[in-house]
């Protein structure tokens, strides 16, 4: 299994607009972050979770020619935008794309995209085939998925664990039960916001606080904010099997 990051940043990405801060005027590449996003390859197959609005680039700069279906965690603008550009996948492969989201986020989808699900087709029409999402596990086409119930605040969200692979965003809470799904992961990623407390996601500290508590061999934060600090800085800051994710960032996971 392969696992690309497409992007690790929050809602507003990093650099924010207008932002003058060390962080949003580095000159390291790491401290560069799309609206969050990872690419899984597994058993020939391309998975992405989230299309947010940096997914059209995102797909350029990774140099992404295969697409077989789209996971959604929820319905918030920076994991849901950039779905029209299913479009170019479409026309590559001559056929709709598969997408999964539960029945809120659908009807978001609906809401967002109506002239995708209006039923009036017409030439350069993005196409998608819309399946449902629940917490029990499913098969996309021969790859075992198996969806984890995270809260953001009060939202309701999705996590997903294939194979050895465990990827959580916008979370702030999970259940005990929830988190014995995670256990036994070989790379685990978690949202780290920033160091100060914030109502729907994890802080840094509480982000390594559950890695060190779920116990995998590696743990990589994503969804950053300009407010975490530096990258460097910050790498330097984390115990041991612990690190920052960044956009670009490629790995190999062992499968089951």
């Amino acid at each position: 299994m392969k696992v690309t990051f497409l992007g690790t940043g929050t809602s507003q990405g990093v650099p924010v607009i207008a932002c003058e801060c060390a962080i949003c005027t580095s000159a390291d590449p790491r401290d560069n972050r799309l609206r969050t996003s990872v690419m899984v390859e597994v058993n020939g197959k391309v998975i992405v979770i989230d299309s947010g609005p940096d997914f059209r680039y995102q797909m350029l700069r990774a140099k992404v020619h295969q697409l077989d279906a789209i996971l959604f965690t929820h319905e918030h603008k920076d994991h849901i935008a950039g779905l029209d550009d299913v479009r170019a996948f479409n026309f590559k492969h001559d056929r709709e794309i598969d997408v999964y989201a539960e029945e809120r986020v659908q009807t978001a989808l609906k809401s967002e995209f109506s002239y995708i699900f209006s039923g009036i087709n017409y030439p350069g029409l993005p196409r998608v085939i819309l399946h449902g999402l629940e917490n029990k596990s499913l098969n996309i086409q021969g790859v075992d998925v198996h969806p984890i119930r995270v809260m953001h605040y009060k939202l309701p969200v999705f996590g997903f664990r294939i194979g050895d692979f465990t990827y959580i965003t916008d979370a702030k809470s999970i259940s005990e039960e929830e988190k014995q799904k995670m256990k036994g992961s070989k790379v685990l990623v978690l949202n780290a916001l920033r160091r100060e407390d914030h109502i729907s996601h994890f802080t840094l500290q509480e982000a390594i606080d559950l890695a060190k508590e779920i116990g995998a061999e590696q743990t990589y934060l994503t969804h950053i904010s300009h407010q975490l600090g530096l990258h460097t800085e910050v790498e330097q800051e984390l115990p041991e099997g612990v690190y920052l994710a960044y956009d670009g960032l490629c790995l190999v996971v062992g499968s089951e």
